[in-house]
Formats: structure tokens, C-alpha cells, sequence
């Protein structure tokens, strides 16, 4: 098992921590609107931020899976919305990045590869290009399970058609980077859409009960033209990371990790009387809640770490159990402290412009986001062990 915190680790969560109070000053309006946070986006490139995962020599500052982790939950400790969309943007670094480097590739395709992402993240560093992964079609809950979105071959790329729901960044990405198949084959390509490309329509309206500043609608691609240099991944490797790399699913965990924090913060002034409340931390029923609230969230934090001391290639099948319950720990007991904060608080936390009250909804939309949603993540707990598969 690795070690979690070293020194660099924590200088790069003191930074985002910084961060942390202009980020969580402007959640509430991102909110209320349901717009994206392009000023948190502005200050994390400003930061160094959107290169977090992009390595050193290339720009960038260098971080793995791990020190991601730290940094998105620190970030979802100030705003749930910002850190989910973080996530979609630096999934892609790391998959292109440090998991990519993990996966067996011929020497062209390795070669073709560090090309393309070479000039991928050079589009990040040097022009703030702000990546999405839309992955979920509503078709079936499962990974791997084949996409309708098709890609044709053509002349010096592919014809992309098809269509992404839960699309995070839809109206802020300069590339959709989608999951997508050719007719005849087996394997899941992965193709980087430019946002600007003729075909493509962004559909749906957006009015959520939580994370509302992800701006999550419906894209649309028709004959879009995508240039084979965008093909982010060999193809096939898509396919080889969800069985040699799994823990890259749980990196939406890390969000409501995150929000469990900003819960228990907002809680602890509460009691201690912040913003002009009367003090009710020598109420003893306050004090039981208080520390049913910790004890949730040392539990699902202490399980989250081990995973990440475990985090990397080739995962026994004991280990991949183990991301799954952790993801399904984070994903449960956000909402499960919320509601308990609701009911230490009382009745006026539920009042906006309360942030309790916003993140009581954030933390409920966990449970249901792909591919490693809550029933997913049962299902296979609940076979594992018990069936050969």
C-alpha cells in the first residue's frame, strides 16, 4: 500500500484549499441559475489546475490517480458542481496520461499516441482548452456494454454519429471526448468531438434537483467530422483500461467525499453559533448528531484511502471489490450525513440561500451517476464471491 499524503500531495490540496473560499463564495449563484462556473474554471487555469494531471515535462504539475483524489475532494468541500465538472476535464488526463502508460500497446500505437496526447495537452497548457467525457446514452448501466454512437472511417478521420445524455460541460468544452464504436468491430474507440464542429447540437433543457452548475444536457452528433489525430486512445484501450485499470470509475467518489467535508464544516459553525445563530453545541442531542456525522464520514474516508494506497494496474478481484464499496460508502453516506446535519441544524438550514440546504440536494445525485452508479456497484458486490464471473 502506497503512502497517501506525501509532501507533495499536500501542497497541491493547500493550493486548491486556497482556492477554496472565492470557489465556495460563488456556488450558491451557480445554483440558483444553473450556469456553469466559468469563473472557477478561469481561476483553476490560472492556478495550473486543468494541467493538474498533464506530466511535469509537459506543462503540467505532474499529479497521479491519487493525488487527484485529494485535490477533487478538497475541491468538493467548496463546491460540488465545479468539482464534478473538474473531474470530467482531468479523467481524460489521466486516462491518456499515467493509465495509458500502464495499458500494452504495439510500439506504433504507442508512438501515434504520445503524439496525439502530446498536442492534447498542449491545447490544455498553453490555450486553457477545457475537456468533457460524455459517456452515458441511457442504453445499459454497464461500461463496456457497446455504445450507439457510431464512428465511421474517412478520409483523415471519422464521421461521428449519435447521441449523449448527462452530457457534464455541454455548453462549456472545446472537446467532447466521446465513446463510440465502428460497425464490424468489437472494440471502443475514443474520439475527442471539437465543440465548434458542424453536427453538433446541444438539446434538453437543464432544471436538476442538484449539481445544477454542471450544465448536463443532451449531444447530439450528426456526420460530424472528427480528425484521426483526435482519437485519444488506440483503439481497444478503452476496453483493456476497464479491465486492467477499473479504479478510473470511481473518480466521481472523490466529489461527494468532498461534499461529506463541506457538510460536517458547515455543521461545525452551526453549532458554535456562526453567522449571528445562538450557540447549540452544549445540546446533547446535538452533540449525538454531531458525532454520528464524523463517525459516517471517518468511515467512508478510511475506506476511500485504502483504495487509493491500492489504486493501479491490474487490481486483484478482492481490490476491485473494494473501489466498489468505497464508491458505493461515498456515494451513500454524503446524502446520509446531509440529511442527518438537516435535522442537528433544524428547519432554518433548509431555507435559502442556506448552503446546507444545496448541498443536501448535490449529495443526492450520487447514488445514480454511471458507470459505477450505486446499483451497479451492488449488483456486482453482490455476486462477487458467490459466482465464478
Amino acid at each position: 500500500m502506497s503512502e497517501i499524503h506525501t509532501p507533495r500531495r499536500r501542497q497541491l490540496v493547500a493550493r486548491m484549499a486556497e482556492l477554496g473560499p472565492t470557489i465556495a463564495a460563488r456556488a450558491e449563484r451557480y445554483d440558483r441559475e444553473a450556469s456553469f462556473p466559468h469563473e472557477n474554471f478561469a481561476d483553476l487555469r490560472a492556478a495550473g489546475f486543468l494541467a493538474l494531471c498533464i506530466p511535469e515535462e509537459h506543462g503540467g504539475l505532474g499529479a497521479d490517480f491519487t493525488t487527484y483524489a485529494l485535490v477533487s475532494e478538497e475541491l468538493g468541500r467548496h463546491c460540488g458542481s465545479t468539482a464534478l465538472t473538474f473531474n470530467m476535464h482531468t479523467a481524460t488526463m489521466l486516462l491518456t496520461g499515467q493509465i495509458a502508460d500502464d495499458l500494452a500497446m504495439s510500439d506504433a500505437d504507442r508512438e501515434a499516441h504520445d503524439r496525439r496526447r502530446t498536442a492534447m495537452w498542449r491545447g490544455v497548457v498553453a490555450d486553457g482548452h477545457i475537456h468533457a467525457q460524455p459517456f452515458s446514452e441511457g442504453r445499459a448501466p454497464g461500461e463496456t456494454t457497446g455504445f450507439a454512437t457510431r464512428a465511421v472511417p474517412v478520409d483523415g478521420g471519422f464521421r461521428v454519429s449519435g447521441r449523449k445524455i448527462f452530457a457534464s460541460l455541454s455548453e462549456a468544452a472545446d472537446r467532447h471526448n466521446v465513446t463510440c464504436m465502428v460497425e464490424g468491430e468489437d472494440v471502443i474507440r475514443f474520439l475527442g468531438v471539437p465543440a465548434d464542429a458542424e453536427g453538433i447540437t446541444i438539446e434538453g433543457d437543464w432544471d436538476p434537483l442538484g449539481m445544477r452548475g454542471t450544465i448536463s444536457k443532451n449531444l447530439l452528433f450528426e456526420d460530424v467530422f472528427v480528425p484521426a489525430d483526435n482519437e485519444f486512445l488506440p483503439p481497444g484501450c478503452f476496453d483493456q483500461m476497464a479491465d486492467r485499470w477499473p479504479y478510473f470509475y470511481m473518480t466521481l467518489s472523490f466529489t461527494y467525499l468532498g461534499i461529506q467535508r463541506a457538510v460536517l464544516d458547515f455543521t461545525a459553525d452551526y453549532l458554535r453559533g456562526a453567522g449571528g445563530v445562538n450557540e447549540r453545541r452544549d445540546h446533547p442531542q446535538k452533540q449525538h448528531g454531531w458525532a454520528e456525522m464524523r463517525l459516517a464520514y471517518d468511515r467512508s474516508q478510511a475506506l476511500t484511502y485504502r483504495v487509493l494506497g491500492e489504486a493501479g494496474v491490474d487490481p486483484t478481484d478482492e481490490q476491485v471489490g473494494r473501489a466498489w464499496s468505497a464508491t458505493v460508502t461515498a456515494m451513500e453516506t454524503a446524502p446520509e450525513i446531509a440529511s442527518t446535519a438537516v435535522r442537528v441544524c433544524g428547519g432554518r438550514s433548509l431555507l435559502r440561500p442556506s448552503a446546507l440546504e444545496r448541498m443536501y440536494r448535490d449529495a443526492r445525485c450520487g447514488a445514480t451517476m454511471l458507470p459505477w452508479s450505486v446499483e451497479v456497484c451492488l449488483g456486482r458486490l453482490g455476486r462477487a464471491g458467490l459466482y465464478d464471473d
